[in-house]
């Protein structure tokens, strides 16, 4: 494995802007077009004993090799597990509404939050920007993504449920037309790479940390690490095909040590074209088929530039006077929910027991700005104050509390 070579690491950290917002620009997901979950992973791919001998390379060029890839065409499994500290979704159970599950449809938007917890294996397949398909494999269903030119089809195996979904290219070439369900949320090692790259600023140290094998293939390691301390995130770090440029495994540690809260890899990779029939679909018979209105809505927010697109969390409606604090790995989105803190529950209906656990989730503080209470995961944190202010982001509770009390 290279050594590290910090003088040249600092130097070329200078000059990475030209580099990553060609990366940007250019680096196209290789799995299904603006479909995951803002904080999934990968578990360790299939690694070889020893690493690869490669040539030296410096982060610029990595980064430029990334961007010059041309690779649009592959098919693979990838495994997802990811580990952000929540508790576990069977503890909700008892505040959770009744009823079953008939009356959803195979939506993505509600599908793949499941992706955000636990282990799930997936089967991805590329044919350029207008075909990709992503299949998430469950013990006895699956269910399958495909974007085939202006189709976008969804098929719970499961309960039998197709959602589709159409948009024109016009639209999508003028850039305001509606999105495809799902749009904005990496899932591909490449995608979750390119959300990070295109926010390496002055804040950001970028190198070469050494190679690895990744799937069977030769890999470059680049490792990207916040020069701010107060940051959940410790490091980043891409295995990069050291033929293609094309990410082969993600992997976001945490600050505060132990496993990896993302972890981003191929088992099993294919450049080849898949054939053209891994993207036809046709709803099977006796399934509900539920197609999509156009009427959801998304907007642009200031806290979508927090790192590694970490600011999208939740929906800002409802806000008003939204900003963010502070710049690069310490970035915190300041919502104001106008005079709105923390939920209640209903003590009427076994709302004492749900507020309990609500309150168990957080930590109460106090400061300048009052009292409030933090919620915190392994990588984004919530500061909701009881005047109604939300401070957010990818920061220890310390500078959360640090925030609320400079606020104006």
């Amino acid at each position: 494995m290279a050594p590290n070579d910090s003088a040249q690491a600092t130097d070329e950290a200078r000059d990475l802007g030209a580099g990553r917002r060609k990366a940007a620009r250019y680096l196209v997901p290789v799995g299904v077009a603006g479909v995951a979950a803002a904080t999934i992973g990968l578990v360790p791919a299939l690694a070889a004993s020893g690493d690869p001998s490669l040539p030296k390379i410096s982060a610029q060029q990595l980064i430029e090799k990334m961007a010059a890839s041309d690779t649009q065409q592959l098919s693979g499994t990838m495994k997802i597990t990811t580990d952000l500290g929540l508790p576990g979704l069977g503890s909700l159970g008892s505040f959770a509404p009744k009823g079953g599950g008939s009356d959803k449809s195979a939506s993505p938007d509600a599908k793949l939050t499941e992706l955000a917890s636990g282990t799930h294996t997936l089967r991805v397949a590329a044919d350029g920007p207008d075909r990709q398909k992503v299949s998430i494999l469950e013990d006895a269903a699956e269910y399958s993504l495909i974007h085939n030119g202006n189709d976008v089809w969804a098929y719970d195996s499961g309960s039998n449920q197709v959602f589709h979904s159409k948009k024109s290219s016009a639209d999508a070439a003028e850039g305001h037309g509606r999105k495809t369900p799902g749009a904005g949320m990496p899932t591909t090692p490449k995608a979750l790479a390119d959300e990070f790259l295109k926010n390496v600023d002055p804040t950001t140290a970028v190198s070469v940390d050494g190679t690895s094998q990744v799937a069977g293939r030769d890999a470059y390691q680049l490792l990207i690490k916040p020069k701010q301390s107060g940051s959940t995130i410790g490091s980043v770090r891409i295995a990069v095909d050291a033929k293609t440029g094309v990410p082969l495994k993600f992997t976001l540690s945490p600050s505060a040590g132990g496993k990896a809260v993302v972890d981003a890899g191929f088992t099993k990779v294919d450049f080849s074209k898949p054939s053209a029939d891994t993207f036809k679909f046709s709803p099977p018979k006796g399934a509900k088929v539920t197609e999509d209105d156009g009427k959801q809505k998304r907007t642009s927010r200031p806290e979508q530039s927090l790192p590694g697109g970490l600011g999208n969390f939740g929906d800002a409606k409802n806000a008003k006077n939204t900003k963010v604090i502070g710049k690069g790995w310490t970035a915190i989105a300041e919502l104001d929910t106008g005079g709105k803190g923390m939920p209640k529950a209903d003590n009427t209906k076994g709302g004492g027991d749900a507020q309990k656990f609500l309150d168990s989730l957080g930590d109460k503080v106090s400061g300048k700005f009052g009292t409030g209470t933090v919620f915190k995961t392994r990588l984004v944190n919530a500061l909701i104050t009881d005047n109604g202010k939300v401070y957010v982001g990818a920061v220890t509770k310390d500078a959360l509390v640090d925030a609320a009390n400079s606020a104006k």
